[in-house]
């Protein structure tokens, strides 16, 4: 099981959150392959924690459906189904638009500039063609509208959907199409000018292309 060896160790974080974090990552970028068994015993001498935040972390991601764990037997990664994008992006995208509806009352001139810097950037990571970084750059865009519409509901199911559908990406190599940038700027564009009943569909839009080009 090839874990980096140049982790930094943990800040005053929790070591659960911590261990939780950091194998979700090494799970959505494929450090730790689909099926791959994993050690809790090498998970935590390469994090620097005790076993039980990696055991806790581990059965948060299953109940998550990140990894399967069997009393007795191995802890793997769950493999990843391209078919699960169509279970992933109705509701993901159903919510992102709930969230972009009432994050619209919210909406200051400085959350806009701030909308506006974030698709600039995300603009030049897709010409310089850095894809990964792109969708980095998207998710922030889209956090920054979900953290104004001020739902932990919300905000609590679409972290888990955008965990397993930036798996899909990274498995998939699917790649973030440049019309992006003219959608978020249209986005924008109808905060700047308080169109509330369109920005639902708009939204929704944006997320359900990718089921098409599958």
């Amino acid at each position: 099981m090839p874990i980096p060896s140049d982790m930094s160790k943990p800040i005053r974080k929790t070591a659960k959150l911590h261990a939780y974090h950091q194998l979700l990552n090494w799970i959505i970028d494929g450090t730790l392959q689909p099926e791959e068994k994993l050690n809790d015993i090498e998970l935590a001498q390469a994090l620097g924690v005790s076993r039980t935040p990696i055991r806790e972390s581990l059965q948060l991601l299953e109940s998550q459906g990140f990894v399967t764990m069997q009393p007795g037997r191995a802890t793997q990664v769950t493999p990843v189904q391209k078919d699960d994008i169509n279970h992933l992006l109705p509701p993901l995208a159903s919510l992102q638009a709930l969230a972009t509806e009432l994050a619209a009352p919210h909406m200051t001139e400085e959350i806009i500039e701030e909308l506006e810097e974030k698709n600039r950037q995300f603009a030049e990571s897709l010409k310089a063609k850095n894809f990964t970084e792109a969708l980095r750059i998207d998710e922030q865009f889209h956090q920054i509208i979900i953290d104004t519409a001020n739902n932990p509901y919300i905000s609590q199911i679409v972290e888990m959907l955008q965990a397993h559908v930036r798996r899909l990406f990274y498995s998939e190599k699917i790649i973030l199409r440049e019309s992006s940038i003219e959608t978020h700027a249209k986005l924008i564009q109808l905060y700047k000018e308080k169109q509330t009943q369109e920005l639902a569909a708009l939204m929704t839009d944006n997320w359900l292309y990718t089921l098409e080009e599958l």
